[in-house]
């Protein structure tokens, strides 16, 4: 098991409504097995690889906007994506991330 620190920003903007939303995680505040499933996540999404900002050609109004800073081990990335340009490999951990905010809300 890696002991690595790591922290993810995550914030949501846009849509309809304009309601934002955002939460952060430090995996020394999850479970091993949650650690286990963003690590996967991330090496699956290749984050560390992706562009900075992965948007449309042609936006659409009303959808969202999403912000993921990835903190690990004295390095960082930042990636702004539109909702209609969403690689298929951050989708799990966005709606990982998106039940995380969610179940905030509810406490």
């Amino acid at each position: 098991m890696e002991n690595k620190r790591l922290r993810i920003y995550f914030e949501r903007t846009g849509g309809f409504a304009g309601i934002g939303l955002k939460t952060s995680v430090d995996i020394a505040d999850i479970t091993s097995e949650e650690a286990q499933e963003l690590r996967k996540m991330l090496e699956g999404a290749d984050f560390f690889n992706l562009p900075s900002k992965i948007v449309s050609p042609s936006p659409q109004p009303d959808r969202f906007q999403y912000k993921l800073k990835v903190e690990e081990e004295g390095r960082q990335h930042t990636v702004t994506i539109s909702e209609e340009a969403m690689p298929a490999g951050l989708n799990p951990m966005v709606r990982w991330l998106m039940v995380r905010v969610r179940k905030g809300e509810d406490d």
